[in-house]
């Protein structure tokens, strides 16, 4: 057991250096878009079978997120457990391919940069382009400094979720507990909407959301602060404004690394967003000290990759020291 334990160390770390140097690979068979896909033939199958009531729709829902979940990771766990044992180097690589699978520490890096270089080299409409691929809002509308925000707001965001997240979860399962954590996320992204087609349909698929979230996403911010300090910002006020706006979204997880950004940086993130042409209030979070910047992309990048790093370190040492103790 302690032998396959620090394999599947090895891989997450292995995972983590593929992911810097090739990034998330646009693939059609990437598991994440199979999953995906799942979602979709499920949703229609369900759809169909269940009654088009309150409650039909909740028990869909629900039977949707525990197939997701097993699925997502049944199929990757039996494909693991036959390359451990056929061989164990084996094993690993294949298990390192799939924690390669997970994170994006290097895509939601370069995708945001994407978003400065389009403004500063094409204008606002380009820049309101090249953040429409990263966010879920409407984009059409947004000011240069809206599109800032955009973009800082999804590099804290996805830190929790796409990078820290989805390490934890692979300390502690590997890369099949990473992966259906990942399910999750991608569940949610889907179907987790409060409007009239998953207002119940997607309920459960949110709150299991929020539940596999909770944790990490209040562990991000404290890592995203310490990656503040490291980087010559303001940690003392993230930490601040982490503590007095962390509960400002709806959500109970995604103001945490959003307030610890804004605290890092100075300024003020979130506020009022359209979402498929509906205008939706929200709260703004942090102090106006100064006004935003296209150079507060590339800084938040640099807390975001610097956090990630410690994240793999603090993690990986903890894991290290559990298997110390327990063999």
């Amino acid at each position: 057991m302690r032998t396959y334990m620090a394999g599947s160390l090895a891989a997450v770390a292995a995972g983590f250096v593929l992911d810097e140097i090739f990034g998330d690979p646009a693939v059609s068979w990437h598991p994440i878009c199979l999953i995906g896909r799942l979602i979709s033939g499920l949703e229609k199958v369900l759809r169909r079978l269940f009654p088009k009531t309150e409650s039909g729709e909740l028990a869909a829902g629900g039977v949707l997120a525990l197939l997701v979940v097993v699925i997502s990771a049944g199929i990757p766990a039996a494909l693991l457990l036959a390359a451990y044992r056929a061989d164990f180097r084996l094993g690993v690589a294949a298990e390192s391919v799939l924690c390669f699978f997970v994170l994006a520490v290097r895509t939601l890096r370069k995708e945001s940069a994407n978003v400065a270089g389009a403004l500063e080299q094409e204008g606002l409409e380009a820049g309101r382009r090249a953040v429409a691929r990263i966010v879920g809002r409407d984009t059409q509308a947004l000011s240069k400094s809206g599109v800032i925000r955009a973009a800082v707001e999804t590099v804290a965001e996805n830190f929790s979720d796409g990078v820290f997240a989805p390490l934890l979860y692979m300390m502690l399962g590997g890369g099949v507990l990473g992966l259906a954590y990942k399910s999750i996320n991608t569940m949610d992204s889907m179907v987790g909407y409060k409007n009239d087609r998953y207002l119940y349909f997607g309920r459960i698929a949110a709150k299991l959301d929020d539940a596999a979230n909770y944790i990490p996403s209040r562990l991000a911010a404290l890592f995203l602060i310490l990656g503040a300090a490291l980087c010559g910002l303001d940690a003392k006020h993230a930490w601040k404004i982490w503590r007095r706006d962390r509960r400002k979204h709806a959500s109970p997880n995604s103001a945490q690394t959003e307030a610890a950004a804004a605290g890092a940086l100075h300024v003020q993130l979130a506020g009022d967003a359209w979402y498929f042409g509906k205008l939706h209030k929200k709260p703004l979070i942090g102090d106006d000290l100064r006004p935003v910047e296209t150079a507060d992309i590339a800084r938040i990048n640099r807390v975001m990759t610097v956090s990630s790093v410690l994240s793999l370190i603090v993690l990986g040492l903890l894991k290290l020291a559990l298997l110390a103790s327990l063999f």
